[in-house]
């Protein structure tokens, strides 16, 4: 049954977006320098970076994308999302400290310590897409969301999600960003635990029965065979085993990530917040995903081949069993979901175009000069998100948003993070062959997807991901070889391991 909203609906979105902006302007007051605009000054408490980190992993893409996913195969974006938490905890015992010793005013800057500045600033440069992209995807499914669910066109629904995220991302920074991520961490919480018991009580009346008991009961007659199974169709152990070493290589090296690692307190406290984000990548997606799957059983009409009814499984299904007054909290933590990923990348792109490019260029910026600068960037970074979300619109085609995402970091992210990765494990590898790997590795990627127009299965991750990551570590391997560092060079890199091996206070 199709409903509309009711005014409490709109009232609950208007209330979400004044107290999210309302943060931005109180922080605004707060942020006085660059450093407070992108690191926090180092004093963020451990469980409110965690909550953050864990807000920053996943966004309406994921409620979108994994909703058609749970849907259709039923138990595999749960099995997808857990690959989550032993990159997680893989990133606690071994990269915490590491990235808070080694980061300081950007997620990258010693990259120009590591290897060199030439290399920083091209890392600057071609990461930079890689993360509009990323952010354009997750916008597209937020107006995906809000476009079904509020009756919006999607061009507004676009538009007025980037510009909510952007005015408190512009007015407040990291600190913000961090406070908004809280708020709709609970906003979200009141919509994941009220929607399954809605669920089992239409699931329930299927058949004229009633209780939470008798629901779950349905659930298991009805849905499809092999609907439980870890892995189903083309998301077979070799996709996982290739899904994993990518979420592993994202959760350790996107910048809003490795922000939150050395934005907290302590040493100690960075390590506390990686078990916090572990613990609850492990319990949410059952939860988030199980609308989803009970749709199969009283939604079962929608077509499983049509990419935009699968897009839009989480909002048909809410607007079917949700009572008028509700579906307003719903979209208000669709937005919560994107618009803390959203944020969290703005602010860390914004911090690597800053301290970077900009600073690079002009090295005696004073302190009111670099804050217009951050705030500068932050509006650039939005409004080239929002461009490159109209642009993803009309490129997806038939294609789905999962699909689409794999294919876009298999061309972007091993170039990118195994240098980061190597770079703070691996003395050997010399300053300039993180150039050479970088530069080469992107390059390589984006002639096999060109290629991949002839040869489509050359665009799947399970092939254009193991590609790109092998030349990018043959490439630091040769240019290690090739390029030999100078006695000054290797005393630079002794230097620098011995600063992040060290403890810190």
């Amino acid at each position: 049954m199709d409903k509309g909203l009711a005014v409490a609906d709109y009232a609950v979105i208007a209330v979400f977006f004044a107290v999210m902006v309302g943060v931005g302007v109180y922080y605004s007051r707060k942020s006085k320098s660059s450093e407070q605009f992108f690191g926090g000054d180092k004093s963020v408490p451990w469980w409110l970076s965690g909550v953050s980190f864990y807000m920053n992993s996943f966004s309406a893409l994921a409620f979108v994308m994994y909703s058609a996913l749970a849907y259709k195969f039923g138990w595999v974006p749960v099995t997808v999302s857990w690959l989550s938490v032993p990159a997680v905890l893989l990133g606690a015992w071994f990269l915490a400290v590491r990235w808070r010793r080694a980061a300081k005013g950007s997620p990258i800057d010693y990259i120009a310590t590591r290897y060199t500045p030439k290399m920083c600033s091209t890392l600057a440069v071609l990461g930079l897409p890689m993360q509009l992209l990323d952010n354009a995807l997750k916008l597209l499914a937020i107006g995906t969301v809000v476009g079904v669910g509020m009756g919006f066109p999607l061009f507004w629904a676009i538009c007025i999600s980037g510009v909510i995220i952007v005015l408190y991302t512009f007015l407040g920074g990291l600190k913000a960003t961090l406070t908004c991520d809280f708020i709709q961490f609970l906003v979200i919480l009141v919509v994941v635990f009220a929607l399954p018991p809605l669920c089992l009580g239409r699931l329930a009346s299927l058949d004229g029965g009633s209780g939470l008991v008798h629901g779950f009961s349905v659930f298991l007659d009805k849905v499809p065979d092999g609907f439980f199974n870890f892995t189903n169709g083309q998301y077979g152990w070799i996709y996982m085993i290739v899904f994993f070493c990518c979420v592993g290589s994202t959760l350790s090296t996107n910048w809003s990530l490795v922000q939150r690692y050395y934005s907290t307190k302590s040493e100690k406290d960075a390590k506390k917040m990686a078990y916090l984000v572990a613990t609850l990548l492990f319990v949410g997606p059952p939860l988030f995903f199980f609308p989803a799957m009970a749709a199969r059983v009283f939604l079962p009409d929608l077509d499983l081949n049509s990419a935009s009814a699968m897009n839009a499984v989480y909002a048909t299904l809410c607007k079917d069993i949700l009572p008028v007054g509700m579906i307003g909290m719903v979209i208000a933590a669709m937005f919560s979901a994107t618009m803390s990923s959203l944020a969290g990348n703005f602010n860390a792109a914004a911090a690597v175009m800053v301290n970077e490019i900009y600073l690079r260029l002009d090295k005696t910026a004073t302190a009111a000069r670099r804050m217009v600068a951050a705030r500068v960037a932050t509006v650039v970074v939005g409004v080239g998100v929002v461009g490159l979300t109209f642009v993803m619109q009309y490129a997806q085609g038939a294609d789905d948003l999962f699909n689409l995402t794999n294919k876009v970091f298999g061309v972007f992210l091993p170039p990118i993070a195994l240098p980061m990765l190597c770079g703070v494990f691996v003395k050997r590898f010399s300053k300039r062959s993180g150039m050479l790997a970088l530069v080469g590795g992107i390059a390589v990627g984006v002639a096999v997807f060109v290629v991949g127009g002839w040869y489509p299965f050359l665009r799947e991750m399970v092939w254009i991901t193991p590609i790109t990551a092998s030349v990018t570590l043959l490439l630091l391997v040769a240019g290690t070889g090739l390029f030999p560092d100078k006695p000054e060079e290797r005393e630079e890199v002794e230097a620098f391991f011995k600063q992040i091996t060290t403890p810190q206070e």
